[in-house]
């Protein structure tokens, strides 16, 4: 959760649901965490971990991004949610991302948040865990308004880059981050890479 982010870290989370424990009832509304109220998320977060035989969250630095790259941090957070649970799982559905490590048994599934439940979990469970780690850590630098946005690119938190520069929760390696952190010109921006794309880039906390 929050790939597309400027700033804050990446949050993955595993779960491990037995369906054939009567659980359905109490996951009922579950869907794509995006398609959920922040009131309904966090509801569903806490029948989710009632119900939920292990979970594990995992927590990927700003740093850690620009050093490793995005993509790399994803699967490697993925990968580690998935050790964390230690077993106990026939197989691990894993949403859009093949982790190449069979030792996980891990399957990609493409569009998972609308096709497993288990998927959907994971994501109303990353998200919730994400957002309040936002909103807490906008204590500390209130001026970005990570209290609203959860470090997406809106307006609001372009702007409040543009005023006050980055801070250590930004992703320097991000167009749109990294150019105001070196001082360069528009038409050394113009010339970058955009933020890697994300189906999350345009979701911000209601």
């Amino acid at each position: 959760m929050g790939r597309g982010c400027l700033a804050g870290p990446l949050v993955c989370a595993a779960v491990i649901l037995d369906y054939a424990r009567p659980c359905h009832l109490l996951l009922q509304g579950l869907r794509d965490s995006k398609d959920l109220s922040p009131a309904q998320r966090d509801d569903l977060s806490q029948r989710i971990l009632k119900v939920a035989t292990r979970a594990a969250v995992v927590a990927v630095s700003p740093a850690s991004i620009d050093g490793c790259g995005l993509h790399r941090s994803n699967l490697a957070a993925l990968a580690r949610a998935l050790e964390t649970l230690g077993g106990g799982y026939e197989v691990a559905l894993v949403d859009g991302f093949q982790l190449g490590r069979q030792d996980l048994m891990a399957r990609r599934v493409v569009g998972g948040d609308h096709r497993s439940a288990v998927v959907a979990a994971a994501s109303v469970v990353a998200k919730v865990c994400r957002d309040r780690l936002m909103r807490t850590l906008h204590e500390q630098y209130p001026q970005y308004g990570f209290d609203r946005h959860v470090g997406y690119g809106t307006s609001q938190h372009r702007k409040a880059l543009e005023e006050h520069g980055t801070c250590p929760l930004h992703r320097l390696s991000f167009a749109g981050v990294g150019w105001r952190q070196l001082q360069l010109g528009a038409e050394a921006h113009a010339g970058m890479a955009a933020e890697p794309a994300s189906a999350e880039d345009a979701e911000v906390a209601h």
